[in-house]
């Protein structure tokens, strides 16, 4: 058998605590090629560069066989990796480890789980990996063991289509997770408002707030729930984004 084959990227950038964390971890599973963006990329969702150029430089930040650090987004940094870097289609992609949540409708904005996304678009088996603590200085090891434990079994899963999980792990100490749960993402959306300010020039200009606001709160089947309850929560997520289910009714409507 070959050599495992890894892809390691985020969107908080190649030097961000998280991703050097999983880069280690994914170095005990193969051979690691680090493509990331060279600054932050928070909220990019599934954004690519059309209008200006990209550009790549070689990093030691992760002392792997491929590292560099990109001026795109996250799904820059996947394409052009598979591109232009790897000698050939890696066997995992892992995105991550995410400074913050990425649970309910919050997938839809993350670059972290657009990596991911883009990965399995590749038809390459891909995982978002998410710490729900914010802080720079948040301790990732409290969940390595569960790390571990998804990406060893998602390297030996068959499967007639490829998968990709967004996983959270809860803001606990190791001892304190109760363990893995596999369900699905709870329906949610964000309350937006717009915070407007002035410069010192007096024009306006606004900062963007809300809060999630969750539609099936302690429902016991849901992402958001399970994680507050204490589990690492692993939700297959697709690219497929048609409502198959309407089809009949609209077919009949036109």
């Amino acid at each position: 058998m070959h050599k495992k084959l890894i892809l390691v990227t985020n969107d908080d950038g190649i030097a961000a605590p998280g991703i050097l964390f999983l880069s280690n971890i994914a170095k005990q599973f193969g051979q690691v090629c680090v493509v990331a963006p060279d600054k932050p990329q928070s909220g990019m969702g599934h954004a690519i560069t059309i209008n200006s150029t990209l550009r790549a430089h070689k990093t030691k930040l992760h002392q792997v066989d491929f590292e560099h650090a990109c001026s795109g987004t996250p799904v820059d940094c996947i394409k052009f990796a598979i591109n232009k870097i790897l000698p050939r289609k890696p066997d995992l992609v892992l995105s991550g480890i995410n400074h913050g949540s990425n649970l309910s409708i919050n997938v839809i904005y993350s670059g972290t789980m657009s990596a991911a996304i883009e990965g399995s678009m590749e038809g390459i088996p891909s995982i978002g990996f998410s710490l729900c603590n914010y802080s720079i200085e948040a301790d990732f090891s409290h969940g390595e063991k569960f790390i571990k434990e998804i990406i060893q079994k998602l390297l030996t899963h068959k499967s007639e289509e490829t998968t990709c999980l967004n996983v959270n792990i809860p803001n606990l100490k190791a001892d304190e997770i109760k363990g893995i749960k596999v369900c699905r993402g709870a329906k949610s959306n964000w309350v937006e408002e717009f915070d407007e300010r002035r410069d010192p020039y007096g024009v306006p200009y606004y900062w963007l707030t809300g809060n999630l606001v969750n539609f099936e709160k302690n429902h016991p089947e849901t992402d958001l729930h399970l994680n507050e309850q204490g589990y690492v929560t692993v939700v297959p997520v697709g690219f497929d984004m048609t409502k198959h289910n309407q089809i009949p009714a609209l077919s009949n409507l036109f």
